[in-house]
């Protein structure tokens, strides 16, 4: 009898020890795999968003951990200033597009805005400590509305802050989503060349929102083509100040450059400068041209840049959208246009 219940007790062990062991072979592979990459995530468009928390409720909402308070940093005077929200997507939208805009591209302008504030809220600036927000180029200009006025005119400045207060009000809360996560890059940009860039051939991540797209009616913008012409000499000394190994010179560069690869809406993508291959975006930061959609010409001791479109192409035209907004389109019908497969979403924030 002593034998049989050592035996039971033996076996219960063996049987509870085999179960915690299915247990743990079933579990761990649930802590040692790596995340896919979500949507959202890029690689050098912003910081990792390993750490990013956001959720989505049965109503679509986007919920974040905030409040309608947005820490700005001001870069000309190094402090923080505390803006209510709305108030900040006013002072943005000010600034990121002329007033004289359509309505439609303002609301529209207001949501990517806003959208770009959000994904700050969950993986802020980091040039201080405590803060959301830059208010420089860096993350999205911003200035006050006291100090918006006064650089208006004041024969229309209270009438364009209004007009401005009305396409932000009216997208009150609205932020864009994909596949029901907060879009962490509404990349915005001046003109287009005629169709936006895929963001792999600016970047170096793919984004399924961010496809190359028609952007026609923009002929107008002022910096829809622009020449820039420099002495060999001075374009020999920027290439190798930017660049290092290039080892170019007066005498060989003419024979030694050219374009490598373009994208479909007509971006340099990468050059060959003495066989060291260069990115176009880097290039065209270095000479301070204004897009990658640029042909060059060599005449006698000068290079010339043919350059169409202003900015990096990537995301919403600002004058494409204006163009749309006055052939009828609404804000909604230009954001989907130019952020592929997304939806309009309620922003909501929790302590």
């Amino acid at each position: 009898m002593a034998n049989r219940t050592v035996m039971a007790k033996q076996l219960k062990c063996i049987v509870f020890t085999t179960l915690v062991i299915i247990v743990f072979m079933i579990a761990m592979p649930i802590f040692i795999m790596k995340p896919k990459v979500s949507a959202n995530q890029v690689e050098e468009i912003t910081n990792s968003n390993e750490s990013v928390e956001a959720s989505t409720k049965q109503n679509n909402n986007i919920i974040i951990k905030g409040n309608e308070t947005v820490k700005v940093y001001i870069t000309e005077t190094g402090k923080i200033e505390e803006v209510n929200l709305e108030d900040y997507i006013c002072g943005v939208v000010s600034n990121e597009m002329p007033a004289n805009f359509e309505k439609e591209a303002l609301k529209a302008q207001a949501v990517a805005a806003r959208t770009y504030l959000a994904s700050k809220k969950l993986n802020s600036c980091t040039l201080d400590e405590g803060i959301d927000i830059c208010d420089s180029t860096h993350c999205q200009v911003y200035t006050s509305k006291e100090k918006r006025l006064e650089k208006w005119d004041a024969s229309y400045a209270n009438e364009y802050w209004n007009k401005i207060k009305e396409a932000v009000d009216e997208t009150s809360g609205q932020v864009l989503s994909y596949n029901g996560e907060l879009v962490l890059y509404p990349q915005f940009f001046s003109t287009s060349s005629g169709q936006t860039e895929n963001s792999e051939d600016v970047y170096l991540g793919e984004i399924p929102y961010l496809r190359s797209v028609s952007s026609t009616g923009e002929e107008s913008a002022p910096k829809y083509t622009s020449t820039k012409s420099l002495k060999i000499s001075d374009f020999v000394y920027l290439l190798n100040s930017n660049f290092s190994n290039l080892n170019v010179t007066v005498e060989n560069i003419k024979n030694n450059f050219k374009i490598k690869s373009s994208s479909e809406a007509g971006g340099v993508i990468k050059l060959d400068i003495n066989n060291v291959e260069i990115r176009g975006i880097d290039f065209r930061k270095a000479l301070s041209l204004n897009s990658t959609n640029f042909t060059y010409e060599f005449n006698g001791d000068t290079i010339t840049f043919n350059c169409k479109g202003y900015g990096h192409g990537v995301g919403m035209s600002q004058w494409g959208a204006n163009a749309m907004a006055k052939n009828g389109s609404s804000y909604d019908e230009i954001l989907k246009h130019y952020y592929t497969g997304i939806e309009i979403t309620n922003l909501e924030l929790t302590e």
